[in-house]
């Protein structure tokens, strides 16, 4: 029983090495290799406005100033597209 176990044990763990791939496909999908155009677009402008948000609310009650240079010139960018 022990060994019939172990063996059972060996080949499922082997099964698993060589279907590897098609099990990562199968129950781990590759969300973005779906997108089409539009989604990748929406995708990439609620990022956009993530980012501005983000640097907004990092600006707070003292205004501009409490951006770095770099936030600032990000902030100018992102403003743009």
């Amino acid at each position: 029983m022990t060994e019939s176990l172990i063996l059972i044990i060996i080949i499922v763990a082997v099964l698993g090495f060589l279907y590897k791939d098609w099990i990562k496909n199968r129950f781990f999908p590759d969300k973005q290799r779906n997108y089409t155009m539009d989604d990748k677009f929406n995708s990439d402008k609620r990022d956009r406005e993530k980012e501005i948000d983000e640097l907004l609310s990092k600006m707070g009650k003292n205004g501009i100033n409490d951006l770095s240079a770099r936030d600032r010139k990000k902030l100018d960018e992102l403003s743009k597209k």
